[in-house]
């Protein structure tokens, strides 16, 4: 009984060797796991919904609804020729939801390395750009009396907007604009919401399936935002228009536009291709309410208010 005892003891010096052993194992395994390995978004990400904390399900998605319910409202009161002071407080509690969402996606986005809030012209990431594109047509001088005048869009006052981005601009914009599709030929592939392996959650943009090399076309006028690439988005390029919102055309293989520049509907803003985390080349189209990940909304339906009609019917995996 003592001998077995005594031999009990000398082994456990052993076990607990082997112990140490396999936790360094396991700790080194987790160190090599790479970081934002989702088919879409920057370093830190998982899928293509944005940062931890603000995905499809959290603060930011009830914050894309209640915007979208506001504009919905302040929709439906022009329509109706309601009084001018109902619409604008029913705009100033668009703007109001707006903001708060703004706000916290940039946060997040600066705090994760989005290259959209962290090097928007893609000086840092050395992206391939070509020569800078120009506009297809002139600028529409005459602008429409029919259609009433929209309230004047403005960026959070703690950032602070470009002189390029001026309200004047984005109202002649929302006005005068016209609006067209980001491809010329294309089948839709993955569409908006769609679930499958490939992202983390859910699809948060339209791909269209075409050739590498083939024209992007900006969907309407507006000045770009950012020219990015080094995250899982690849290329990218992304617009703010005269309503607000904003397109972002990512995966891009040439980008032939650049921050801060003025563009109009139709103008070639790149080329496609397979940058970024892909498994073939596509283009991937969002519209968001903000520059940031997170804020997305339904592309399609956004472009068929502007009486653009994208055909053939996305896949929903």
């Amino acid at each position: 009984m003592g001998r077995e005892h005594h031999a009990h003891l000398r082994a456990a010096p052993g076990v607990r060797a082997a112990l140490l052993a396999l936790l360094a194992l396991l700790l080194l395994a987790l160190a090599t796991v790479p970081a934002g390995a989702g088919s879409h978004g920057y370093a830190g990400n998982t899928g293509n919904t944005g940062y931890d904390g603000n995905n499809r399900g959290g603060d930011a998605a009830r914050a894309v609804r209640a915007h979208e319910a506001a504009r919905e409202r302040v929709e439906r009161l022009r329509e109706s020729d309601a009084l001018a002071s109902t619409i604008k407080d029913a705009e100033r509690r668009r703007r109001t939801v707006r903001d708060g969402l703004w706000d916290r996606l940039r946060a997040g986005a600066r705090g994760s390395g989005d290259p959209v809030a962290v090097d928007p012209s893609g000086r840092g990431g050395r992206c391939r750009f070509g020569q800078r594109s120009r506009s297809p047509q002139p600028q529409p001088q005459s602008k429409p009396q029919s259609q009433p005048k929209p309230e004047p869009e403005s960026e959070p006052k703690s950032e602070p907007k470009p002189a390029s981005e001026s309200e004047s601009e984005s109202a002649d914009e929302s006005r005068a604009d016209r609006w067209t599709a980001p491809m010329r030929r294309y089948w839709l592939s993955a569409g908006y919401a769609a679930k499958g392996s490939r992202w983390a959650r859910r699809h948060t943009g339209q791909d269209f399936a075409v050739n590498s090399g083939t024209p992007v076309y900006a969907v309407g006028t507006g000045t770009v935002r950012a020219t990015t690439c080094g995250d899982g988005f690849g290329n990218q390029v992304l617009i703010r228009h005269g309503d607000g919102y904003f397109t972002q055309y990512a995966h891009l293989s040439r980008i032939d536009v650049r921050k801060d520049q003025r563009v109009t509907a139709g103008q070639r803003i790149g080329l496609s291709g397979a940058s970024g985390n892909v498994t073939g080349p596509h283009l991937h189209f969002e519209v968001r309410i903000t520059p940031y990940l997170g804020s997305e909304v339904a592309p399609l339906p956004w472009l068929r208010r502007k009486a653009v009609l994208v055909s053939g019917t996305p896949a929903a995996r």
